[in-house]
This record gives C-alpha cells, sequence and structure tokens, in this order.
C-alpha cells in the first residue's frame, strides 16, 4: 500500500493545516466545507486523502477520524494546542466517509466548473441530474457536516425533485447503473428523515417498493434526457461595420472571470474584429454563448488591452446565441498595436490571473475521458470510478446531439 509524508502545522491565525496534494487554479479544485474546516483535492492530480484547514478544531474533530485516522486527529488536537508542527506518514487507502467527500467535492466542482462547449464538443450535464445526485452524496456524508449544509442538502432535494420521474423511469430499465439504485435509495432515506413528502416522493417510494425492471420495453437514454439544443455560432452572427479590417483575433476565455454558464469553455469562444473607418478605429468582439447564457439584465464586458494603455470596456449583449459588443479605439491611423481581449462580468470579476490556458485545456481532456468512462459498461472495470449519472446521460446525449 502507498504511503506519503503529511505535515500538521498551526498558522499565525490559528488555522490548522494539513498538507495535501499541490493544487492549481480555482477551477482545477474540488473544494467542500465540512463542520469546521475547508478540504480540497486536486481535480487534475493523483487522488487521495485531501488537504485541509481547519478553523474550528473541536468541530472537525466529529469527522477528522473518519476521513484521516486517529494519529492524524490527535496530532491536529496537539497542534491547535500549541504542540510544535508534526509530521505524519499516511497510508493512501481512503476510508468510506473519505471517499464519499471526495466524489461529493467533485460533483459540487463539475456543477461550477463542467467545460460545457458545443464547439469543442463537450455537452452540459443536465442541472437536476447532478444536483439530485449532490444531495444524496449531501445525506451520505451527514458525519462530515454542521447543521447548515445539512439544511443546504435538504434544500438541493427540493430544488432537483424534477429530475425523480426520468430517474425513476431509467432505474426501470433493464439495465440501469448501480449507482442510480443508490441515489433513489438514499433519496428516499432522505426524504423520510425530513419528513419530506409530495407527489414525486411518493412515485418513488411506491416504485422502490414494486422493484419493477421493464425488461422488454426499448429505452432510448438519450432521449429520455436529450436537450434540442440550437446554435447560431459566432461564425454566422451579423457584423455591423462596414469599414477595412486592419487586424482580427481570438481573446483568452478565462472562465473565473465569470460565473457558469454564461460562455462557451471553448478556448477560441472570444474572437475580436478591429476596423478602420476612415481615421477612426473601432474593435467588435463576439462570444460564443453557453446554453444557459442569461437572456437579458445581466451583461458581460470585453477587456481590451491595446498596446501598453489602460484597457477599454466593452460591454457585451446577447443575440441569438452570441454576445457582442464594440467600441472606437483612440488609436493613430498610421499603426496598428497589438491587442489582448478578455471576457468578465462586472462585479463577479476577480482579476486578471496567470495565463492558465493549459489548465484549461487539461480540465477538458479530463471532461472528455470522464465521458468516455461514462460510456462504459456499468459493472466494467473501465467505468470505475463510477461516473456521475449526470455523465452517463451527457455521453448518451453527444451522439444524438453532437
Amino acid at each position: 500500500m502507498p504511503e506519503r509524508r503529511c505535515a500538521v502545522t498551526r498558522g499565525e491565525d490559528g488555522t490548522v493545516r494539513i498538507a495535501g496534494p499541490s493544487v492549481g487554479p480555482a477551477f482545477t479544485r474540488a473544494v467542500l466545507e465540512v463542520a469546521g474546516a475547508v478540504l480540497t483535492w486536486p481535480v487534475l492530480g493523483p487522488k487521495g486523502l485531501p488537504a485541509a484547514e481547519i478553523h474550528d478544531v473541536g468541530q472537525a474533530q466529529q469527522w477528522l477520524w473518519a476521513v484521516y485516522g486517529e494519529r492524524v486527529a490527535a496530532a491536529v488536537d496537539a497542534v491547535a494546542s500549541g504542540t510544535p508542527a508534526s509530521e505524519l506518514t499516511l497510508r493512501e487507502r481512503p476510508t468510506a466517509l473519505a471517499e464519499g467527500a471526495a466524489r461529493l467535492a467533485l460533483g459540487h466542482w463539475a456543477a461550477r466548473w463542467w467545460p460545457t462547449s458545443y464547439l469543442d464538443g463537450i455537452p452540459a450535464l443536465e442541472p437536476d441530474v447532478l444536483g439530485l445526485e449532490l444531495a444524496a452524496l449531501t445525506y451520505e456524508c451527514h458525519q462530515l457536516l454542521d447543521e447548515s449544509a445539512e439544511l443546504e442538502g435538504l434544500e438541493l432535494f427540493e430544488e432537483h425533485l424534477v429530475a425523480l420521474d426520468p430517474l425513476i423511469r431509467w432505474w426501470q430499465s433493464a439495465d440501469p447503473p448501480r449507482r442510480l439504485d443508490r441515489v433513489l435509495r438514499l433519496t428516499d432515506d432522505a426524504a423520510d428523515s425530513a419528513g419530506l413528502d409530495g407527489e414525486a416522493l411518493r412515485h418513488l417510494r411506491s416504485a422502490l417498493e414494486q422493484d419493477h425492471r421493464s425488461t422488454d420495453t426499448p429505452f432510448d437514454l438519450a432521449e429520455l434526457f436529450l436537450r434540442h439544443q440550437e446554435f447560431t455560432l459566432a461564425a454566422g452572427a451579423l457584423r455591423t461595420a462596414s469599414g477595412r479590417v486592419i487586424a482580427r483575433g481570438s481573446g483568452t476565455n478565462d472562465w473565473c472571470r465569470y460565473p457558469p454558464g454564461f460562455v462557451d469553455a471553448a478556448e477560441n469562444a472570444v474572437s475580436w474584429t478591429a476596423y478602420a473607418l476612415g481615421a477612426d478605429r473601432r474593435i467588435e468582439v463576439e462570444v460564443v454563448a453557453d446554453i444557459a447564457a442569461p437572456v437579458g439584465g445581466v451583461h458581460l464586458a470585453a477587456e481590451v488591452h491595446v498596446g501598453g494603455s489602460p484597457p477599454n470596456r466593452v460591454p457585451l449583449a446577447r443575440r441569438d446565441d452570441v454576445w457582442t459588443g464594440r467600441v472606437d479605439l483612440d488609436i493613430p491611423a498610421s499603426t496598428t498595436p497589438s491587442m489582448e481581449v478578455g471576457i468578465l462580468l462586472p462585479g463577479f470579476d476577480p482579476g486578471p490571473g496567470a495565463d492558465d490556458r493549459a489548465a484549461r485545456e487539461a480540465v477538458r481532456a479530463l471532461a472528455r475521458h470522464r465521458l468516455g468512462v461514462a460510456t462504459a459498461p456499468h459493472d466494467s472495470e473501465a467505468a470505475h470510478p463510477e461516473p456521475f449519472l449526470a455523465e452517463i446521460a451527457a455521453a448518451a446525449v453527444v451522439e444524438e446531439d453532437f
């Protein structure tokens, strides 16, 4: 069994830290808030026990031993009390609770950072299917959570109950994934424990009691979850400028600068064209919208850097499936300076970070790999670790819609 060294340290602010695998940009981290702490796993790196930042050691003791083992739990308590930092040797076989926590964190990562892209052929994950599985995982990992997090889990159930009917139909088919049975039974247990009721939950309870499988009725998973999505790509967008094209290029699509669901995650989703209109100069920016992009009331912006000058902000409005905007530039007619274009949501944007194109491409590769695993037979070695139900559904839709 592989082993690794683990350092337990205490910061000046009193936070106790358990070192874990190194992580990169925000969109490559799976993060889970638990009782008294925050746990972090690298999405792209080796899997194993998480890094932890513990701000309430008393609360954290309810789960520390079950995730890291007794020696780490004791070391955290000692370091919090003033004992010097300690270094331990950990075995890399996660407990059932640690595995559940890692899966829950990865599910929340997928809900936030999954690189949906029509241009790259990466389908969206059905949010209600993913949300219901996350609610079931939250209930399964209740030992990790405080009361507020458990309430959030119940809210997830109520918010995504619309997925129950198609999931029950899938479960009643000839060959449902094993994970689906687990999710539905956890949903039933959680609803019963919380005293939740309603038509969807009564339907679930009845189906589980009858445990009926339909082996002779044709079942089309893709049809069950297929979203009919028609895209008007940026290449077909209307251009209003009639001047001479002096430069064009692709911008930077930094996922951290806007909320999920606004922009197609492809690296080439952002494009720009600069025109000469007599002595004037104008730049037009086009961004391929994500399928869930808001239609009105919220406006992205483009940040245009011309040479070394301060950035110009270009308001973008959504038209069909493209965000578009333009602005006049103060550029001498005799020059064609270098231009850099980025996309952001004012008020949300944390500011430009490092050039993380390689990490974004690695996330896209991960998504393609997971979709490939999701197409494997449910009981095969290729399907381990088990994909999320939303990934299996998305993989089925790929063949139909992409």
